[in-house]
């Protein structure tokens, strides 16, 4: 018999109607900003299925932007994030998507540019109970929950480099839970993706960009 919690029933601790269109839109976004590359500058949302259609009843458009701001699921600012963002400088945007429909039903791409030119672009989607997973990221198809300490390695698909990744965790004593490799194609951009049960070290990441393969290096804790 599958064990389920207490807050698996009554969701999370949360600003808004819905724990789909607003609690998973801001944990969403939050987790997009986690990976992000710098203080974020400007920020366009692309909303898909139920997000679209019913994004500015339910508050899903004020919680994605809060969630880019930093803001938990039950920050009392989230209904004032437009004047919030406006007010620290933040650019930012929502396009409506419902052309597309092969796509699951509370999805959002988040594309962020930094204060220094950097791009990234993050699809997530929210599966209920204000649960989320991020499915994509730029172009490469992933699959986190966020719920683990996670660590993100983009590098070349090369071989060594998983088990140099795997030797740095083992070296810090890091348990594994999850570890999963996805890429475009062979020889191309991978995304190595480590989920831990306890809190990843900081300095994780030192070791692991010494790898000549190794272009990034996101570290996502919880």
């Amino acid at each position: 018999m599958a064990f389920i919690s207490v807050f698996d029933v009554l969701g999370p601790n949360m600003i808004g109607p819905s724990s789909s269109h607003t609690a998973g839109a801001c944990s969403i976004a939050l987790l997009a900003r986690k990976m992000a590359p710098g203080p974020i500058a400007a920020v366009d949302f692309t909303l898909y299925g139920s997000f679209a259609r019913t994004y500015r009843g339910h508050g899903t458009d004020r919680a994605l932007l809060g969630g880019i701001m930093g803001f938990a699921t039950d920050d009392r600012r989230i209904p004032d994030s437009f004047r919030i963002a406006e007010e620290q400088g933040l650019d930012f945007h929502f396009h409506i998507n419902r052309e597309e429909e092969d796509v699951y039903p509370n999805t959002a791409d988040i594309r962020m540019t930094t204060v220094d030119g950097k791009v990234l672009t993050v699809r997530g989607e929210s599966l209920g109970g204000g649960k989320v997973r991020i499915t994509r990221i730029d172009q490469v198809e992933v699959d986190f929950s966020g719920e683990y300490s996670t660590l993100i390695v983009i590098h070349s698909d090369k071989p060594g480099v998983v088990a140099h990744i795997t030797s740095c965790l083992s070296e810090r004593n890091v348990n594994i839970a999850f570890m999963k490799l996805f890429r475009e194609a062979k020889g191309q951009t991978a995304y190595s993706i480590v989920e831990s049960d306890g809190q990843l070290p900081k300095d994780i990441s030192d070791g692991i960009r010494a790898n000549p393969y190794v272009r990034d290096v996101m570290l996502v804790q919880p």
